[in-house]
């Protein structure tokens, strides 16, 4: 007996289809609790977005349907609902600058499962995807069959089991084998789903071929991550040793992608050992001789490492023929920035003869708006606020202290800077002996990041800490959106409520 072939066509869904793809959702859904979608809304879809409309006729029957629209995703984030990501059905939340097709169906009829119609509708998903450049799919996935085991599985643990083959879930199952993967969990994300007990899978497929939009290059971001380098203060043989370090460290931050790197105030102090026998205030000159090519090679690495770096500090004879203590700021786009440190301790006075700097100013970048303070100088609140009113959001503090009674001076008051002026404090330190240097033969450190104290944060204002006394680094993100909230809706206002009528704080020069 002779079987009939059967005729099957991928192509965009047209109006005139409505009816069978009426009659094939109720099929695919029944028992399921999900409504089909009415005329008018698939008459609105067609109009904003026709490309994204696909459907597969088998024999001049709608056998299989997706549907999606272009969304800006960082309008609605992970914890979205089916029905703001749609805009309540109405589609008003397509938009064709959006950066992620949104897939807000896909069913087969039941007549046609095993024809592996899903799959030639998900490789045209990921054409259209790559065809339009955009950056990824994303779709809320069902888990019909958690029904089943919900009184025994959370969703976690459901999903697990479905990655593992241990259970098998018709929609799960299916969009794993096709390259998605779960980014989260979402609770209520379709009411009426009763077969998935209200819960969904946020789904997302990479395109790997997407190339970023040159109006998109430069945009400020939001997330930025962070890099501590806590140094162990060690003998070097020369220079060079000692930049192979530096680099070292540089190298494995930035392959993780950080924005900012931090080092310690006065790392670069091993190189003093040769120079030992002259003196305090001879030596530290000498140190003071590597600072130029130190600052050109962490210019270097911040532009072949695609980093921001802040070079913890180091000894400067300037133009006047006085001695600072400097930190520099080297952008990745190659340009740099210096601070001098405004508040010299009575050992660094009376020891090396150092001058303070005079000048306060906050630094652009390309992730925010950034001050730096050296060690002693974080304590002293004025200077933190002075550039809290320039906008300050990053705060670095590179810091060198011998016992824990200094370190806690800095550490606590670093504290204190990122609580009243409302925002990230970093701090970076080094750690171990040095011997054979003078004024430098002990060091205590526990390098962290600070955050204000409200709800939005840790609980104990802590984003992220090394371990006391080792040699490592700290890496960890903090949102800068975070600041602009805590600022206008925060607990308490600490910038805003000062009594300006009362008392100000502001530079003289």
């Amino acid at each position: 007996m002779e079987v009939a072939t059967k005729k099957i066509e991928l192509r965009n869904l047209t109006l005139d289809d409505y009816i069978g793809l009426k009659e094939a959702m109720i099929q695919a859904y029944s028992g399921g609790g999900v409504t089909h979608w009415n005329k008018k809304a698939i008459q609105k879809l067609l109009k904003v977005f026709p490309e994204g409309q696909l459907c597969v006729v088998v024999d001049d029957k709608v056998a299989a349907c997706a549907l999606s629209i272009i969304v800006n995703y960082d309008k609605y984030g992970d914890k979205h609902t089916y029905d703001q990501i749609t805009g309540n059905e109405t589609f008003n939340t397509h938009d064709e600058n959006g950066d992620v097709l949104y897939g807000i169906e896909l069913f087969v009829h039941p007549e046609f499962r095993g024809m592996r119609l899903g799959r030639r509708l998900y490789d045209a998903r990921k054409e259209l995807c790559e065809s339009l450049n955009l950056r990824s799919i994303i779709a809320g996935g069902r888990i019909p069959k958690y029904r089943e085991y919900a009184d025994e599985l959370t969703p976690r643990e459901y999903i697990n089991q479905v990655k593992m083959r241990e259970i098998y879930d018709p929609t799960l199952t299916f969009q794993l084998s096709n390259d998605f993967h779960v980014r989260k969990i979402i609770q209520n994300y379709l009411p009426e789903d009763k077969a998935s007990k209200e819960y969904a899978t946020l789904l997302e497929w990479n395109n790997i071929y997407y190339q970023e939009e040159e109006k998109l290059i430069n945009v400020p971001k939001s997330d930025v991550r962070i890099g501590i380098v806590q140094w162990q203060m060690r003998l070097f043989p020369n220079f060079d040793a000692l930049i192979r370090q530096v680099e070292y460290f540089v190298d494995a931050v930035s392959d993780y992608q950080s924005d900012f790197i931090l080092f310690p105030e006065f790392f670069e102090a091993p190189l003093m050992a040769d120079y030992n026998h002259l003196g305090e205030a001879r030596a530290i000159r000498e140190l003071a001789g590597y600072t130029n090519a130190l600052r050109e090679k962490f210019t270097e690495f911040a532009v072949s490492y695609n980093v921001n770096i802040i070079t913890g500090s180091m000894p400067k004879v300037e133009e006047d023929g006085h001695l600072y203590n400097v930190s520099y700021l080297c952008r990745r786009d190659g340009t740099w920035e210096k601070y001098q440190k405004v508040h010299i301790t009575p050992s660094e006075r009376d020891a090396w003869g150092m001058k303070g700097g005079s000048e306060l100013k906050v630094f652009d970048t390309d992730c925010g708006k950034v001050g730096i303070l050296i060690c002693y100088d974080v304590e002293f609140p004025e200077l933190a606020r002075i550039y809290a009113d320039q906008g300050m959001q990053l705060l670095f503090v590179p810091f060198l202290t011998d016992t824990q009674n200094g370190y806690n001076r800095v550490r606590l008051c670093a504290q204190a800077r990122a609580i009243e002026n409302e925002c990230y404090v970093i701090m970076a330190g080094a750690v171990g002996n040095l011997p054979r240097v003078n004024n430098m033969d002990i060091n205590y450190a526990q390098s962290a990041i600070f955050t204000p104290s409200d709800f939005a944060f840790p609980t104990n204002a802590i984003r992220s800490e090394a371990t006391p006394n080792t040699e490592m680094t700290v890496i960890a993100d903090v949102n800068l959106e975070l600041l602009k909230e805590l600022h206008e809706y925060g607990s308490v206002n600490t910038l805003k409520d000062r009594r300006k009528d009362l008392y100000e704080v502001k530079l003289k020069k």
